[in-house]
């Protein structure tokens, strides 16, 4: 049995991950109602923890995600089976087919924690890290201007200076001259 398609039929309920009964009973090749009537046998074997039924208002809302293959009796709702639970079965259909599925199984509950726990870099941390570098080279650019700007006024400064200093020095070496033309008395 694929992992992708053991995987495709755990569902979140009551936030924990789980499988449906007739979805575990698809994939041992036993009828639900076996596979209900083997539980109800070991029920000592499935706390709250392990195997809880759906109430109305989940299964309505669950089966309007999905097409439903299994006609169920309305009377009947779900039985759903967490990790391990599914581990639980095990010991309760002891088939060949019920045991390589059931490891089957497990590999896709491990696989699915796997990838919620792992600490994947998603687009959000991507763009974060991004906007933090954009950041850094706008301070970095602003820094340059400034000191560039800094660097201009000082210049600007000094050549100010420095004609204001020409021209003391002008006025102070300043003799009259002579003036230059027809001149007439006055």
């Amino acid at each position: 049995m694929e992992l992708a398609l053991i995987q495709s039929k755990i569902y979140t309920i009551r936030n924990q991950k789980v499988m449906l009964d007739f979805d575990l009973a698809k994939m041992y090749n036993v009828e639900t109602r076996v596979l209900n009537q083997a539980v109800k046998r070991n029920i000592e074997r499935f706390p709250e923890d392990f195997m809880f039924q759906l109430n109305e208002y989940e299964w309505h809302s669950m089966s309007s995600q999905f097409v439903m293959t299994s006609k169920r009796p309305k009377s009947a709702l779900p039985l759903v089976f967490t990790e391990h639970g599914v581990t639980m079965l095990s010991s309760i259909l002891r088939s060949k087919t019920a045991i390589q599925v059931n490891i089957q199984i497990v590999r896709a509950f491990v696989a699915v924690r796997k990838l919620l726990y792992a600490p994947s870099i998603d687009r959000v941390t991507e763009l974060k890290t991004e906007i933090k570098e954009l950041k850094a080279y706008i301070e970095d650019v602003f820094t340059d201007y400034n000191d560039i700007n800094e660097d201009t006024r000082m210049q600007i400064e000094l050549i100010n200076e420095s004609l204001a200093e020409l021209h003391t020095d002008r006025k102070t070496t300043l003799k009259p001259r002579k003036k230059i033309g027809f001149i007439t008395e006055e």
